[in-house]
């Protein structure tokens, strides 16, 4: 391979997703020059409302933000959400957030993954020298010696780099070309998504109910419409995604209790299986792992994607303040960023799995102790004060 080929950078970053992207964008204006490879380009976002949608906390907003992309949304496609409704599987049996109770704007801000995927790669496109996007591009082999790493594309180029970064998902090519190995549990669930029109205004209020069937959650959109999220067994959402419009929008409107009235279908709705993944180690010699990648947790409690902007806003920090003349791919550098995800990547992971088989156990004791549970925690602001101010980082 002649060395014309050959592209030198600090950081390779492979995987433009919505984590991939943003840590390429917090590393713009570093002095670090990153190449990023990815092998998809995003489709230009229509009219329409994209079935998947996130939640992101204050944290991941503040952290967008200063990366340049939060400003590129459209305002008119953002909803901010000030209050959450958690009913247990029992009468009775709920727990009410709201901003205030952490003295925030808001909870969490709704967006559209293709709108916010969108806003990230404008951001990367106006990033000028620091940011080289090749796509579509296709990994095919990475080296890795004391000095740098090499990874080989499909097309015959290659990519010298101090540090690549898996930012792949959660097949990742990266963390299987570095033998990072990954330990993964299905769950036997199906996350099935759709959009709909709703007859009652939603207030900015995210519903969401454990029920014998799976975690129905409702997420507000502009307007009246909101974002349904039911993580359900396969069985069950075979059953869901069988359904036709008017049958499914009254099964939604049924299993929330009619919280929103009669509900139009906006979206067909789409079924993703659920599992978790977490990988042994989220760095290797020149490697780093971040998002999906590195961890996936249940989507219960909507932090799948705050957990990986968490790590590309700690990675960037991280290199961003190393030393004058430090290597970008020292382990003593990357082993920094580790420490300072193991706190937050570990509680994620304890609270949403616990919950998944606490409201999984079958009997009757089980349901007193937890939905006893949610009511106590209702009943105790400052606890209650203390876990919205973790969940919005």
């Amino acid at each position: 391979m002649s060395a014309a080929a050959e592209t030198s950078c600090d950081v390779a970053i492979v995987g433009a997703g919505l984590v991939g992207a943003s840590l390429a964008a917090a590393l713009a204006g570093s002095g670090l020059r990153s190449v990023v490879v990815e092998p998809a380009p995003p489709v230009a976002p229509g009219e329409g409302w994209d079935p998947r949608v996130y939640a992101i906390s204050p944290g991941s907003r503040d952290f967008l933000a200063a990366a340049g992309a939060w400003e590129r949304l459209d305002p008119a496609r953002v909803q901010p959400v000030v209050r959450m409704a958690v009913a247990g599987d029992a009468p009775g049996a709920r727990l009410d957030f709201s901003a205030d109770d952490a003295a925030v704007v808001a909870l969490a801000w709704i967006v559209e993954s293709g709108r916010l995927q969108e806003a990230l790669w404008r951001r990367l496109a106006e990033a000028g020298g620091d940011v080289r996007l090749l796509a579509p591009a296709r990994c095919a082999k990475l080296e890795v010696d004391p000095q740098r790493a090499r990874l080989e594309l499909e097309d015959g180029r290659s990519i010298a780099a101090q540090l690549v970064v898996g930012a792949d998902g959660a097949q990742s090519w990266v963390r299987r070309a570095a033998g990072l190995a990954a330990r993964v549990e299905g769950y036997g669930q199906v996350g099935v998504v759709a959009n709909f029109a709703c007859a009652r205004p939603h207030r900015a209020t995210a519903y969401q109910w454990f029920r014998a069937d799976g975690v129905l959650a409702y997420l507000p959109l502009p307007g009246e419409r909101m974002s349904m999220v039911w993580s359900t067994p396969d069985a069950h959402a075979a059953a869901l995604l069988d359904l036709d419009a008017p049958s499914l929008c009254r099964r939604v409107a049924a299993a929330g209790g009619g919280a929103l009235g009669d509900l139009e279908l906006l979206t067909p709705p789409q079924g993703f299986p659920l599992q978790r993944l977490a990988a042994e180690s989220m760095i290797g010699p020149r490697v780093a792992l971040v998002g999906d990648a590195a961890h996936v947790v249940h989507p219960l409690a909507g932090q799948g994607v705050n957990l990986g902007f968490g790590d590309a806003r700690v990675l960037a920090q991280t290199l961003r303040a190393r030393g004058a003349g430090e290597d970008c791919g020292a382990r003593s550098l990357l082993r920094r960023y580790v420490r300072a995800r193991a706190e937050p990547i570990l509680a994620m992971r304890a609270v949403t799995h616990g919950l998944v088989r606490l409201f999984g156990l079958p009997g009757e004791l089980p349901a007193r102790l937890r939905n006893a549970g949610l009511n106590l925690t209702d009943r105790l602001p400052v606890l209650k004060a203390l876990l919205v101010r973790h969940a919005v980082g």
